[in-house]
């Protein structure tokens, strides 16, 4: 791994074997981009991939050289206005009403390892050997500000990470509109553009549309990165599939509102911009003050989707998530909310947890509805105080029933919220989120706590921290179910009203971070009305996350597969629920629930009490066979085999580090009669090893691989074969040993 600069042509070179990038100091100073791809030999000099030409309605850099106009050279962070018309990467409002700027390279270092980002969350090192930082910093001499450009190198990894620091070093008051955390210029626009949306209960859905002339983007302005838009896109060139193809990956480590977009100008040269989204961003940078981006994450591949989707899975897993259960198997675990709703009294929980233990679940979790005057979603958000009706013990007596039991004992919060009938929001009606003299729009009967101030972040830790201080808590649920609206903050000067929604996110990861230091043994999930905040910013402190409201097994079957683009399988909560599906309505099969939900960090969403004795045995086989394979099923490679949104099939499977266990979920969705041939083609095996099949029929891992498994007696429709799928909403799980 190296990071070279070759001073007589003021180049760039990073390169790790797999990847490289390219970058020049351009004739005015700038920095320019040359190169991102398969890794190259180093030479002295990429001037030939510098492309300049005249072109006519250009302007230009310099009088008397009509080649150089920056419309027409690809570069490293863009300023929009000095012969740039494309969208910037960076945009200084200054005292003059002027937003040109002007940076001009000054020096760079290099350094083993990779600093953290100050109050946000990133992806780290453990060793300096595994990862090198080249920091290049470039200045507006008229401004005074400094801006520096950081690029992470990770070693044997396909993989960049980059952020830029901004500093006011000059006299006057300037105000950020715009800060990406990566501008990319692509020398052309042969690419499908990628990106994963939806809504609530059917997020990350995977669209895909060729990239034309014009700006194609997707973004939140909702104060979190929400169920409609991920902060992850791709671009992929057509005909790109899981094992061939060139695809890059681009992915924000940020929770709060973001822009993904892709320019593709007159002249088929791609722009991306990643980062914190402009539209109604106004950052006050006083004299001296300086401002972080967010940090941005780029995969390359040309061995297909699946080769870029495993290099996040590796990363994500082991150097963004952080703590105790970054590396450990996730706890089976029963949530009450879909089993009782607001309707429990202590006994009654215990009741579904001695049921749950029976069975094999390791962990209780009490879901909303134990605090305050919570007995529906009108009252008691904000006072984190045991309901003392239903709880006459407090948290603390229930969690010790539980750990009686056997059990760990989890509890749900929404810290960033209130009710206005709360004891809270009573005492501190000024507290929320709201515009003076307008009315504060309610969501789900709540509004949004100002956690850009400080002061109420102290006091919502001090709540927080006092109950996982008295009582025995394992788990934490951290939910969030609403978006910002109103997002004008009492504490903060009219010239700052702009900064409102990147602080209130600053905030929610200094609790966060809090928390997770003072009790380090607590498993953190995140949640957000299901999926509404599944990003990279969040996995930092919270190493899994509830993945959708949306239970339904069918409808997994695309969240998940949606997801794992970027996110690793131990990151995705995935639970059994109640039939019919409190969501969708649907009743499927048991074991296809089980199926499903094990590709995740698996738990059960119901009341087994209410299970017959036929569904509880099947209930204790799923428990055994997570058990059994979860190191696989959540720390595994993970393999996408047959896609949700092309057909009535989807399969995907998991494989050991050492290549002797995989675990393969095929899925049908509606039922087939005299349906073809089928084989399934495996990938991720050792093709010198002989594997057994459910224990029975033997293959080698080439003949899978390349021949695949025949799967046609595992899709009959008919009924006089006795065997294979039969109805409608089936799976199976086929276990492969070596």
């Amino acid at each position: 791994m190296s990071i070279f600069f070759h001073e007589s042509t003021k180049t760039f070179h990073l390169s790790n074997g797999q990847i490289s990038y390219v970058m020049k100091v351009l004739p005015n100073g700038a920095l320019g981009q040359l190169y991102f791809g398969q890794a190259l030999r180093d030479r002295e000099s990429f001037d030939h991939l510098l492309e300049m030409c005249c072109r006519p309605m250009s302007a230009c850099v310099f009088e008397g050289n009509g080649q150089f106009s920056l419309e027409h050279c690809r570069q490293e962070y863009p300023a929009y206005g000095s012969s740039d018309f494309r969208h910037p990467a960076v945009e200084i409002r200054q005292p003059d009403g002027s937003r040109i700027t002007d940076f001009i390279y000054q020096s760079y270092s290099i350094a083993p390892g990779k600093p953290a980002l100050e109050g946000l969350p990133a992806t780290y090192c453990e060793a300096d050997s595994e990862a090198e930082t080249l920091t290049v910093r470039l200045k507006d001499e008229l401004l005074g500000v400094t801006l520096d450009l950081s690029y992470t190198l990770f070693a044997g990894q396909p993989v960049l990470a980059r952020s830029a620091r901004l500093e006011n070093g000059g006299g006057l008051d300037l105000h950020l509109t715009a800060a990406m955390s990566l501008s990319l210029d692509l020398p052309d626009m042969d690419y499908e553009f990628v990106h994963f949306s939806g809504a609530w209960g059917r997020e990350r859905w995977m669209k895909a549309r060729r990239l034309e002339q014009g700006i194609q983007s997707v973004e939140s302005a909702r104060g979190h990165s929400s169920h409609n838009h991920n902060p992850f896109i791709m671009l992929r060139r057509p005909g790109t599939g899981e094992d061939s193809g060139e695809v890059i990956g681009f992915s924000l480590v940020y929770s709060g509102n973001f822009l993904a977009q892709v320019e593709a100008d007159a002249w088929e040269v791609s722009r991306v911009t990643l980062g914190i989204n402009p539209f109604g961003f106004d950052w006050k940078l006083a004299p001296g003050e300086a401002f972080q981006t967010p940090e941005a994450v780029m995969v390359y591949s040309n061995q297909g989707m699946g080769a870029m989707s495993r290099a996040f899975h590796t990363l994500y897993r082991t150097r963004l998530a952080r703590g105790q259960w970054r590396d450990q198997a996730r706890p089976i675990l029963l949530n009450n909310w879909e089993a009782t709703y607001f309707d429990f009294t202590e006994d009654k929980l215990v009741s579904i947890a001695e049921a749950a233990h029976s069975d094999g679940v390791e962990l209780f979790v009490l879901d909303d509805g134990w605090f305050g005057a919570r007995s529906n979603d009108f009252a008691g958000l904000g006072d984190w105080i045991a309901n003392p009706d239903r709880l006459p013990g407090g948290i603390t007596r229930l969690a010790q029933r539980i750990e009686d039991l056997g059990m760990k004992f989890g509890l749900w919060f929404e810290p960033e919220m209130v009710n206005k009938d709360s004891s809270l929001y009573r005492s501190h009606p000024d507290w929320i989120l709201q515009t003076p003299g307008r009315r504060a729009s309610p969501g789900r009967n709540q509004f949004v706590l100002d956690f850009s101030r400080p002061e109420i972040v102290d006091h919502i830790y001090g709540m927080m921290a006092k109950i996982l201080s008295e009582a025995k808590i394992s788990y934490v649920k951290w939910d969030m179910n609403r978006s910002i609206s109103e997002a004008y903050s009492a504490s903060l000067p009219p010239d700052r009203q702009g900064e409102v929604c990147h602080r209130y996110i600053l905030g929610v990861y200094a609790l966060y971070e809090r928390l997770t230091v003072n009790f380090p043994r607590v498993l953190f999930e995140s949640c957000a009305s299901g999926g509404g905040r599944f990003d990279p910013g969040i996995l930092y402190y919270a190493p899994q996350g509830w993945a959708s409201d949306d239970s339904d097994a069918v409808e997994r079957l695309k969240i998940q597969y949606g997801s794992s683009f970027c996110y690793p399988v131990s990151s995705m909560g995935a639970h059994v629920s109640a039939v019919p599906n409190h969501q969708a309505n649907r009743r499927t099969p048991l074991s296809t629930r089980g199926n499903v939900a094990c590709f995740g960090a698996f738990g059960y969403e119901l009341d087994l009490t209410k299970l017959s004795l036929e569904e509880r045995e099947e209930v204790r086989r799923q428990i055994a066979f997570v058990k059994e394979y979860r190191e696989v099923l959540q720390f595994g490679d993970f393999y996408r085999l047959l896609s949700p949104f092309d057909g009535n099939f989807t399969a995907w499977m998991a494989v050991s580090p050492d290549k002797r266990t995989a675990l393969v979920g095929l899925y049908k969705v509606l039922n087939e009669v005299n349906g073809p041939f089928r084989r399934l083609k495996l990938r991720g095996l050792n093709p010198e090893f002989c594997y057994t099949v459910d224990g029975a029929d033997t293959h080698f891992g080439d003949e899978l691989m390349c021949a695949g498994l025949v799967t046609t007696d595992s899709v009959i429709t008919d009924q006089t074969a006795g065997k294979g799928f039969s109805f409608d909403f089936d799976s199976h799980i086929f276990v492969l040993k070596a």
